[in-house]
């Protein structure tokens, strides 16, 4: 396999993104650039790479293959980079991917107990949907995800072998009301007394539902705001301008004008946060990672239970 490297960073964005103009945005070329390059590769190598479809691309058998020696030579060639810039050679690196809602809190404790149990270890986060992260680890970007999932919690992906799942906590939904309204009261909360209520939610993709109305809720909710960021749906929600459901494990503290509340004579809505990396990962890594971000949700529950 003779490509040049640029081409080989091409491929790898391409598996993660699973779209050329996506892929194209993060490397700063033009669309037709990276469609040029994945064609020049296919035809050095004899194989598809990638099967073109209307919602984007993904890896053939031939093009995981490829892939999978793409990444070993990619993070070699980092390593000798490392090396060469005589950093030490006890300093060790892991890229952490993280879905928006364990960004919020359990997230940033994690890595403050990281640094506490492995002070030589080099962390970088980002964030995305759990399916991309889940193609991030697969496409070697990225070493472990954060993810969630709902029961019965099968694996993120149909790829083999699966990806190694861990699970950080299991949590209820719950949902955040303005406190002066009907539902921070002594009243209970059902899906009757939610009639007619004006909500705040995340767009949901075709792959991955987001957090916003109560699963299950009967009728046509009507959503009045739309947003992924945390901070703004419970500033909403302060302000009155709606209701939204939340993760209340993983909360910071709630500002004021918010409560939080459950609802009465439903079963509950369970999600679980999973920590997903291959199977190749360094296991005294893992280890720390996964004690870590046990550690970090059972202090953030804690927390929850003194302020509610």
């Amino acid at each position: 396999m003779d490509l040049p490297l640029s081409t080989l960073q091409t491929i790898r964005t391409v598996a993660e993104r699973r779209s050329f103009t996506a892929a194209a945005a993060v490397l700063g070329y033009t669309q037709s650039a990276v469609s040029r390059q994945i064609a020049a590769a296919e035809r050095d190598l004899g194989v598809a790479l990638f099967e073109r479809a209307p919602r984007g691309v993904q890896l053939t058998r031939a093009g995981g293959l490829v892939l999978r020696q793409i990444v070993i030579a990619l993070d070699a060639l980092d390593r000798a980079e490392r090396m060469l810039a005589d950093k030490p050679r006890h300093v060790r690196r892991v890229r952490v991917g993280a879905v928006s809602v364990a960004g919020t809190a359990l997230l940033p404790r994690s890595i403050a107990a990281l640094r506490q149990m492995e002070p030589d270890l080099e962390i970088s986060t980002r964030e995305g949907t759990t399916p991309a992260l889940v193609r991030g680890v697969r496409a070697g970007t990225l070493d472990v995800a954060l993810i969630t999932g709902r029961p019965p919690f099968r694996s993120p992906d149909q790829e083999h072998p699966p990806l190694q799942q861990h699970t950080v906590i299991d949590t209820a939904l719950a949902l955040a009301v303005p406190s002066a309204s009907r539902h921070a009261g002594p009243e209970p909360v059902t899906l009757e007394s939610l009639e007619g209520e004006s909500w705040i939610a995340s767009r949901s993709s075709e792959d991955e539902p987001q957090l916003g109305v109560w699963p299950g809720l009967p009728g046509r909710p009507t959503v009045q705001h739309w947003t992924r960021d945390w901070a703004t749906k419970l500033g909403l929600v302060a302000q009155g301008a709606g209701i939204t459901t939340v993760p209340a494990d993983f909360l910071p503290a709630v500002p004021p004008g918010v409560t939080i509340t459950r609802i009465d004579g439903v079963p509950a809505e369970i999600r679980r946060v999973s920590l997903a990396h291959a199977r190749d990962l360094d296991p005294t890594v893992v280890a720390s990672l996964v004690r870590a971000m046990r550690e970090a949700a059972a202090t953030l529950v804690t927390e929850r239970r003194e302020w509610t």
